[in-house]
């Protein structure tokens, strides 16, 4: 933690007696204000980089993606889906969060993401609903 130095002006009265003591101007302080000040700076870009870090993972996309299901009776609506990825990832560690839109002709399921590649992944939906419109949100992935 840096200590601040609340530096004195060297005052003296007409006669050449010291009225006030200033505060020495040697290496000890100098460098210390230069320690501070180097601090200070590197504190400022580690808190930029960390905010440019945390602007790439959270900048998302949104796809809408609707799913149909196939000619199969059971496991019902079993068809993957392919989502291209509008910007490419850096790395395939991404979030996807689904939020169902609408669903007609049966019953909800549950949702899997597959074969997520740096352009995009495949959604498949194992319910009995007919169709199922989601929204997709993608997010990090920005850096490895």
């Amino acid at each position: 933690m840096y200590n601040r130095t609340f530096w004195l002006d060297h005052v003296e009265d007409e006669h050449g007696e010291v009225i006030q003591q200033g505060t020495l101007m040697d290496q000890a302080h100098f460098n210390k204000m230069e320690l501070g000040i180097s601090d200070s700076v590197l504190a400022g870009q580690l808190l930029a980089f960390k905010n440019e870090q945390e602007a790439y993972e959270t900048m998302g996309e949104i796809k809408t993606v609707t799913l149909t299901a196939n000619s199969n009776p059971w496991p019902f609506c079993n068809t993957e889906q392919a989502v291209a990825l509008t910007q490419l990832r850096n790395t395939t560690n991404y979030d996807v969060t689904v939020t169902v839109k609408e669903y007609s002709g049966g019953e909800l399921g549950d949702f899997e993401i597959l074969d997520k590649a740096l352009n995009g992944f495949k959604v498949r939906h194992d319910g009995s609903a007919e169709s199922v419109t989601v929204e997709l949100k993608i997010t990090g992935g920005m850096t490895a």
